[in-house]
């Protein structure tokens, strides 16, 4: 991942505040330290993604249409269970992305559950996206991220 990340801050240092921010969360007396896990949309779920690259013993970790990464060195690095949810007709993140995605982690015998809701496009959970929202759809995705989450950091 040679990439600049969303925000701009470089692979590093993106990683050693995402793995910062996991030491915070296990230093806490409130904090079962071995049931944390990762959720984010969009640019946000680039870094649901990262932290399960940086974060071997993560949990579990949710991608709502984040960036993916298909690099063998990366992938081999992601141990946490995954829920992938994308739009099928997003334009920034495609079926073959997801695909590429997809079959890589299970090549390596990862846990990862992919959803595709065929007429939406990006950010479609998003409320505030007056073109693209689409309720339904968001509804089915949450019910599916708590069943999820559920089930991997009871």
């Amino acid at each position: 991942m040679a990439h600049e990340l969303a925000r701009g801050l470089p692979e590093d240092r993106a990683g050693r505040d995402l793995r910062a921010a996991v030491a915070f969360l296990r230093s806490q007396p409130n904090v079962a330290k071995d049931r944390i896990g990762s959720i984010g949309w969009c640019m946000g779920g680039g870094y649901s993604l990262q932290t399960a690259l940086v974060v071997p013993d993560l949990a579990a970790t949710v991608i709502n249409y984040g960036h993916l990464v298909t690099e063998p060195e990366s992938l081999d690095k992601i141990h946490a269970p995954i829920l992938g949810i994308f739009g099928g007709k997003d334009q920034g993140i495609t079926a073959d992305d997801i695909g590429q995605f997809e079959a890589a982690l299970k090549k390596r015998g990862r846990r990862i559950e992919i959803k595709i809701y065929p007429e939406a496009g990006h950010a479609f959970e998003n409320p505030n996206n007056k073109t693209g929202y689409r309720a339904d759809d968001a509804a089915d995705a949450w019910k599916l991220t708590v069943g999820f989450l559920a089930a991997n950091l009871k």
